[in-house]
């Protein structure tokens, strides 16, 4: 039988990070989103922090995040424009093994049908490290949803074909080969 055909689903763990300084946890519309989605698709919410953009403070959350064995996806809305202090993609990149180029590409050309040309000035991207998936999205709500509802429940869903990234994820991999 085809192993393929018969995927199921895997609930996985993933960590919501909000980089702003303004927000707080009420007013946190694009974290609140995330939560929304992630669990409305069957994943459980890990955690959820709000920090101000401060790279090393985001960078220590990350790594952290990405230590922990439970924590199989961590989802960061904001901190990824062009402002002084947007330093989201400088905390991040260095922590990650590898760089999912595909994932800025193509949420910049799902975000062209919202919002034009201005999609160049988003600097979402993500990457796996230690077996962890990371995204940096941008800190609109619409921005979320559009990386959501077009990329990201899909990738994290284990049926989704021809693939998707659960297989290369923590604790589910493990899971895979006991099994």
């Amino acid at each position: 039988m085809n192993h393929k055909a018969d995927a199921v689903f895997v609930p996985l763990n993933i960590a919501v990070l909000t980089v702003s300084d303004t927000r707080s946890m009420e007013t946190d519309t694009s974290g609140r989103l995330l939560v929304e989605r992630l669990s409305g698709a069957g994943h459980r919410l890990a955690a959820r922090v709000l920090l101000k953009d401060d790279l090393y403070r985001i960078r220590a959350q990350v790594a952290a995040w990405i230590a922990e064995d439970e924590v199989q996806v961590v989802l960061i809305t904001g901190g990824t424009g062009f402002t002084g202090r947007d330093s989201t993609p400088e905390a991040v990149s260095c922590l990650l093994d590898k760089q999912v180029d595909g994932f800025g590409e193509l949420f910049r050309q799902i975000s062209v049908a919202d919002i034009g040309s201005s999609t160049i000035q988003s600097r979402a991207l993500a990457g796996l490290a230690n077996g962890t998936l990371v995204c940096c999205l941008p800190g609109s709500t619409n921005a979320c949803r559009t990386a959501w509802d077009g990329i990201l429940v899909e990738q994290l869903d284990a049926r989704h074909r021809p693939c998707n990234f659960v297989p290369q994820l923590k604790a589910v991999a493990a899971c895979e080969t006991r099994g």
